[in-house]
């Protein structure tokens, strides 16, 4: 099956609409999909509708931050969720709510490194969203010309350690997992290898994740090289976990890769999707 289960609309800091992004997932041939913008919901019935008019099947979905330990955060993808059901609902407006001060706090920190007005650009950006993130100051950075592109603006300015990164506090693994899990969802690790843990912390995260109830990681991901897609393989392998596929698009032009431009997953891995349609 053709599938693409991690991708973004411009409900949180993709580039197109929720229905923009359903035409192009059927333009593109895929079979399965889900929407699963940041901490959010709101654009999953405008995805449904257009994807069901074009027969594609569609999964609601969310990423959702984690915090684990001292200053880890990870992103865990609910798939299969109940958009409604009310902790979930409940849990990702607190997320969301403590965004804001997370993007004044990241607009003063640009603004001790020289770059003025980054909460009014970063907000301009994100006009259309709940949320203002990262990806909204890179935009803007990017159109000041402060950086070539996004990428740059991760890697030199809102990485950990950089002038305009700030720690932030998110949901638990385990509120994360069991707001997934009563809204009768799976919950998978998002593109495992893009964090600044090391691999043996990526291992004893993987554990407690297991252990809280997760059951997939995304193996075939957009953003991750052939040996990198062999090593969440054998991570899948090593702590049972099921496979799932992920472009983590968020717009042309912007993102690792387009819709279902992801490598075919191992014979030997059980996909997500097994139980889920």
């Amino acid at each position: 099956m053709k599938a693409d289960l991690h991708c973004h609309s411009n409900v949180s800091d993709g580039l197109l609409s929720p229905a923009e992004v359903a035409r192009r997932a059927a333009d593109r041939g895929l079979e399965l999909w889900s929407l699963t913008d940041h901490d959010e919901v709101a654009g999953l019935a405008e995805a449904r509708a257009v994807a069901e008019e074009r027969g594609l099947r569609f999964l609601d979905g969310s990423e959702i931050s984690v915090s684990w330990r001292d200053d880890a955060s990870f992103h865990v993808v609910g798939l299969g969720i109940d958009p409604a059901y009310p902790a979930l609902v409940a849990g990702l407006k607190g997320i969301r709510d403590g965004r804001d001060g997370r993007a004044h706090r990241i607009a003063a920190e640009l603004e001790k490194a020289g770059i003025r007005g980054a909460y009014e650009g970063a907000a301009r950006y994100a006009e259309k969203a709940s949320i203002i993130s990262r990806a909204h100051f890179a935009r803007f950075l990017v159109e000041r010309k402060i950086s070539p592109d996004v990428k740059s603006v991760f890697d030199h300015y809102l990485a950990k350690g950089k002038p305009g990164y700030v720690p932030h506090e998110w949901a638990s693994v385990e509120d994360a997992l069991r707001w997934i899990g009563n809204a009768g969802g799976v919950a998978v690790l998002a593109h495992p290898l893009r964090y600044r843990v090391s691999r043996d912390d990526l291992r004893v995260f993987l554990g407690e994740f297991k252990d809280c109830g997760g059951q997939g990681i995304e193996v075939a991901c957009g953003a991750h090289s052939p040996e990198e897609v062999k090593e969440c393989a054998r991570l899948a392998r090593h702590f049972g976990l099921k496979a799932s596929v992920a472009s983590d698009f968020h717009g042309p032009g912007e993102s690792y890769a387009d819709l279902g431009m992801t490598p075919p997953l191992p014979d030997d891995l059980v996909p997500i999707w097994h139980d889920l349609v």
